[in-house]
């Protein structure tokens, strides 16, 4: 598989799994904006990692749970590039707690950014890419929104709704040769987990068949499948990269 002369935006790309995507959009041949909330110096380090690779790349500063800076994001991208082929949402937040003890603002972060996020981010890109008549969207989703989780009721209706809204976008852009798939990592060894609790770490390795954690690399190599000129006739499907957790 080639990316070469395509174009990726992948929102949240400072690090982690966003910064793993970003690399290996890269490794593929592809240009790569690399969006990002508040970490200039992270996203800044992702963009150096991908002209290493040959590649061109540029950061954008964007909150994707506001519309107006997604519009302007997407603008900015365009107008840089020529283009957008390939985008990825992948930004997103999980602020936990237990159901009764959970706070109405968290809930609504969670879901605004997660969610809403990738609904604006996906309604601007679509606009340029049905000119195109070509496009790959890839939404980053969770095993926790596959198969739930205790302390997640947010962020978990959050990977759930975007497991219904790839659905129905693949629908409605499908005849204009643009696909819209999700993946749906499961416990990723990210700076993310490595601060978890050692028995909450454990008690999560212990529901994983494969008896280990993934890496933000296992995600990307599934992004950049989906995202490949190759998957033309995939949409509207998810693909868990869990180890078997959702088995």
């Amino acid at each position: 598989m080639s990316l070469q002369e395509n174009v990726a935006l992948v929102t949240g790309g400072s690090r982690g799994i966003g910064r793993g995507i970003c690399l290996e959009l890269a490794r593929q041949g592809a240009a790569v904006a690399v969006n990002y909330a508040g970490n200039e110096a992270a996203a800044l380090e992702t963009v150096e990692q991908c002209r290493a690779l040959g590649v061109e790349a540029e950061a954008y500063c964007a909150d994707v749970s506001d519309p107006e800076a997604c519009a302007a994001l997407v603008k900015a991208v365009k107008e840089r590039f020529g283009r957008l082929d390939i985008l990825v949402n992948n930004a997103g937040v999980s602020l936990d707690g237990l159901l009764l003890m959970a706070k109405v603002q968290d809930f609504d972060r969670t879901l605004e950014t997660n969610l809403r996020g990738a609904y604006f981010c996906t309604k601007e890109a679509s606009r340029v890419m049905l000119r195109q008549r070509y496009g790959r969207i890839v939404n980053i989703s969770s095993v926790v929104g596959v198969r739930g989780n205790a302390g997640q009721t947010a962020y978990a209706a959050s990977k759930a709704g975007l497991l219904g809204f790839t659905k129905a976008a693949a629908k409605e852009l499908a005849a204009k040769g643009i696909t819209v798939n999700a993946v749906a990592p499961g416990m990723i060894d990210t700076d993310m987990t490595r601060v978890l609790p050692e028995a909450v770490r454990e008690g999560m390795l212990a529901s994983i068949p494969a008896g280990r954690a993934g890496t933000a690399e296992e995600v990307a190599q599934a992004v950049a499948f989906f995202a490949a000129p190759e998957a033309a006739y995939i949409t509207g499907q998810t693909l868990c990269v869990d180890g078997g957790m959702a088995v």
